[in-house]
């Protein structure tokens, strides 16, 4: 009776684990779905004709004829260069999300490693910087660039500026840092650099970070899709339409005039738009869950 018992016990136990794993997929199955629906529905209305409204379900014919009219410098003469745009976007947000991540990391390794008075100090200011918005700062911000000649600069690394180099106060960026620092480096290895006789940049361009690429990793596709999306700070600073980022012409094309607006090329700009943010994704991918899982806070 016993052997009988266990047998169908087994088989019971058997029978729940295939249920959980059916209702498992099929849940992963439908969330997958969700999340694909809006990349769909993007790549079927970049196939619509300009005048065409509401949602579009199936495919048209005019994706080829839409891409090409996107890159013709006779369409988009009113809204700024598409490809200028995108190389803008990308100087951007390449640029702000290194010296981001960098500055970030360093300012992380000093106040995790180095046991200095100011020390909680330092930290506690820092994440109460984290709960200031941008948009309390932006007025004064705007006249101090303006009062030194940089919204309407000729030069466009000049223009760029007030984009990138604040960018390197990055409070969320430094605290996932600190955090990831406290779980993936022992203070034992930065004090045999320092017997070593290692300098405090050596050791944390040499040592430290090779252990944070993960969160190298993570932080830079924050990062950068955050710089990528930026509209207020962009429509603050650039003036000129051939120093537009992607965000500045889809509104100038979102907002044109009704013999102006065509929404099939409209969102094929955005198709396209989206691409950078995929393949920094993709090349990152394989850091995230590693980073992620690391650079959580401890209970």
């Amino acid at each position: 009776m016993a052997i009988k018992t266990d047998v169908v016990g087994t088989q019971v136990s058997s029978t729940n684990i295939l249920v959980r794993r059916i209702i498992a997929y099929t849940v992963l199955v439908i969330l997958v779905i969700l999340s694909l629906f809006p990349f769909y529905l993007l790549l079927m209305n970049a196939t619509r004709e300009k005048k065409q409204t509401g949602l579009q379900l199936y495919p048209g014919g005019l994706l080829w004829n839409n891409f090409k009219k996107l890159f013709n410098s006779t369409t988009t003469v009113s809204f700024g260069s598409v490809f200028k745009a995108l190389r803008n976007s990308l100087l951007i947000s390449a640029c702000a999300s290194i010296l981001s991540v960098y500055v970030s990391a360093l300012t992380a390794y000093a106040i995790h490693v180095f046991d200095f008075k100011l020390r909680k100090v330092a930290d506690m200011f820092i994440l109460i910087v984290m709960m200031v918005p941008t948009q309390s700062s932006a007025i004064g911000f705007y006249r101090m660039v303006k009062a030194w000649g940089m919204t309407d600069s000729k030069s466009i690394f000049i223009n760029y500026i007030p984009l990138i180099i604040p960018a390197a106060a990055a409070p969320a960026t430094y605290y996932f840092m600190k955090q990831y620092l406290k779980s993936a480096l022992p203070l034992e290895i930065v004090e045999a650099s320092r017997i070593d006789g290692c300098g405090e940049f050596m050791t944390f361009n040499r040592i430290v970070t090779p252990i944070l690429k993960p969160a190298y990793a993570v932080q830079l596709i924050f990062t950068f899709v955050a710089n990528w999306n930026n509209y207020f700070m962009p429509r603050l600073v650039i003036t000129k339409k051939e120093n537009y980022t992607v965000p500045l012409v889809l509104s100038a094309m979102r907002n044109a005039g009704p013999q102006e607006t065509d929404m099939g090329l409209f969102y094929m700009y955005i198709l396209i738009a989206v691409l950078p943010v995929v393949i920094v994704y993709l090349i990152l991918s394989k850091f995230i869950i590693r980073g992620v899982a690391l650079g959580s806070v401890k209970g």
